[in-house]
């Protein structure tokens, strides 16, 4: 049985009077101590797909399709479930920690609050285990730091506080969403370089939202592709550079910068991002794709097995990419 399991996923949300789909048939499976890191544009639908493992879709949003965590459907679980679920097996880190942690409540509060209200550890236990786990995450002086207020943290410690909460209830699944988003570039390195140390130590399973490709790879065994609400390719992280096959993919990879001296100016992709409200007959990408035929444009194309991935391209197997 594998840890998450989704199949043909979809979400339907209210727009004005009426609801509109904006994320189409999504299925993978992730292992127990696996890292997935989903990569795209914004309005891709990353961050939907990875609130609706949790359990956090939009209110009055649908939900089709099967979510499951160890063989328990997320959708089947009542309240109390939920909350069980959400603090003992399953841990999210927020794209900004100051969004995420009550400005007015000092980080002792925060750190120990769902372990004692919800998992019943004492007071004295709680604050205990919680200045192991920052000294884990690397701040010094932890005890002085649980009498803080967020406000006098920098948005990196910041982090590692959210990083170090969600160690307390030692959850089988970590959903970063964006987590370096709102760092500095240094700061970004370090905190991922922790929580991908943290994660192997403790054998978690991972699932990795970002735009940074690089930072996925480095971090992820597999790389899922999304544009407008859709997979276009599933691959092993190392084969991402060398051996993807959708031309989204490979425009991704395009328009990162260069450090070898042999590029002017970065390869945009042309034409805008498309979301996953707009409705197609066809491929969603074939309005920005240099290599779309008129199948692309009526036909939606499906996952097939292409080497070691899968991907979702009428033409994948036709088009021989250079990747020098």
């Amino acid at each position: 049985m594998s840890l998450v399991e989704i199949e043909s996923f979809t979400l339907d949300v209210q727009v004005v009077e009426a609801s509109a789909r904006v994320i189409h048939e999504v299925s993978f499976k992730l292992e127990a101590g696996q890292s997935i890191g989903i990569v795209g544009e914004s309005g891709s639908g990353k961050s939907l797909t990875l609130r609706a493992i949790a359990g956090l879709s939009p209110e009055n949003s649908v939900v089709g399709g099967k979510i499951s965590f160890q063989g328990e459907e997320v959708s089947a679980m009542d309240r109390e479930r939920l909350m069980q679920y959400r603090s003992s097996q399953v841990a999210m880190i927020f794209q900004d920690p100051r969004s995420a942690i009550n400005p007015v409540r000092k980080v002792g509060d925060f750190l120990t609050e769902n372990v004692v209200t919800n998992l019943g550890w004492s007071k004295s236990d709680a604050k205990t285990k919680a200045i192991e786990v920052l000294t884990e995450v690397g701040i010094s002086n932890p005890e002085k730091q649980l009498k803080a207020f967020p406000s006098e943290l920098s948005g990196g410690m910041l982090q590692r506080v959210m990083i170090a909460s969600n160690l307390l209830c030692q959850p089988d699944l970590l959903l970063a969403d964006e987590p370096t988003t709102a760092l500095d570039v240094t700061t970004q390195s370090s905190v991922m370089a922790l929580i991908d140390q943290l994660r192997l130590s403790r054998g978690m399973a991972m699932i990795f939202v970002s735009h940074n490709l690089e930072l996925a790879t480095a971090v992820c065994d597999k790389i899922l592709v999304m544009y407008a609400g859709r997979i276009v390719e599933l691959l092993p992280a190392e084969n991402l550079r060398e051996k993807s096959r959708h031309p989204y993919t490979r425009a991704l990879l395009d328009a990162r910068p260069r450090l070898d001296g042999r590029q002017n100016r970065l390869n945009a992709i042309p034409g805008q991002p498309a979301s996953g409200l707009e409705w197609t007959q066809g491929c969603t990408f074939a309005a920005r794709c240099a290599f779309a035929q008129d199948i692309c444009r009526s036909e939606v194309p499906v996952l097939r097995k292409i080497q070691e991935s899968d991907v979702a391209c009428h033409r994948a197997d036709e088009i021989d990419w250079d990747v020098s």
